[in-house]
């Protein structure tokens, strides 16, 4: 069966096809960009449950969300209700995201923003660093072994921070074998495109406690915020449901409102 995610790496890969930009200049010109916020850092130390508000215009399944935001709008919004870092869907195609869209939300604000988007190439690595990212998306779904390797290598080298997506246990597995400090588990099913509830809960207790663990999608409120929390979760990454609330502000204040996970020992 076809899925939403096969059409998205599809597209994408044909434009990494197309690229002829050589890697190794765009290495060097990433080298020199400012240096980045600290991602997984500002997620670490965290006090109460950490906030990944997104900037999202638009879902493949549900279409436009808020079409005509500002960027440096929402970005500010979420960063006064305390949100810890940021997303922004730099996806065009399918997500109605762009490049500006993360340069524009960045330069507003003083917390770290992910890249958002469907990394296929080391290009897309060093192009997340020159557009100003502090950290990258590596969706172990859409790429084999050796690719997320050699992409969270080098994301390091550039000082970017990983945050690794899965959404199972085999998925964790691939992403720990590659050492993965930061793991997303996305409850977000790849056929249907429904929230299964129940799959960051059974994967949290598989997840090292020295790796950052951030709950991706089906947050609807602090109810499901708490629920994530108590599950051993860091950090929560909520677009939808923040994107749409009448005070993106409020609706993150009363997230980070939901206490941390307690660590053992």
């Amino acid at each position: 069966m076809t899925t939403y995610l096969d059409a998205i790496l599809a597209a994408h890969r044909a434009l990494a096809a197309d690229d002829d930009r050589d890697v190794e200049w765009l290495i060097d010109q990433a080298g020199t960009a400012p240096p980045t916020r600290g991602f997984r850092r500002a997620i670490a130390e965290s006090e109460g449950l950490a906030v990944i508000a997104e900037v999202k215009r638009r879902s493949p399944s549900k279409g436009d969300l808020f079409a005509d935001l500002d960027p440096a709008v929402l970005a500010a919004a979420y960063e006064g209700g305390g949100a810890t870092c940021l997303s922004v869907l730099t996806d065009v195609g399918h997500f109605g995201g762009s490049p500006a869209d993360l340069a524009t939300a960045r330069a507003a604000v003083g917390v770290p923003v992910l890249r958002k988007d469907f990394t296929v190439s080391p290009l897309d690595v060093c192009d997340a660093r020159l557009m100003g990212a502090d950290a990258v998306l590596l969706i172990a779904a859409a790429l084999d072994d050796g690719e997320m390797r050699h992409f969270a290598e080098l994301a390091r080298a550039l000082t970017l921070d990983v945050l690794v997506e899965v959404h199972d246990e085999a998925e964790l597995e691939r992403a720990l074998a590659i050492d993965a400090d930061m793991v997303g588990v996305n409850q977000r099913d790849l056929v249907t495109f429904e929230v299964d509830t129940a799959r960051a809960e059974r994967v949290a207790p598989l997840i090292p406690p020295s790796v950052v663990r951030v709950a991706e999608s089906g947050v609807r409120g602090p109810d499901d915020a708490r629920r994530l929390a108590d599950a051993g979760y860091d950090a929560v990454l909520v677009g939808e449901s923040l994107v749409t609330a009448g005070d993106p502000g409020a609706a993150v204040e009363a997230l980070r409102a939901v206490p941390a996970r307690q660590v053992e020992g």
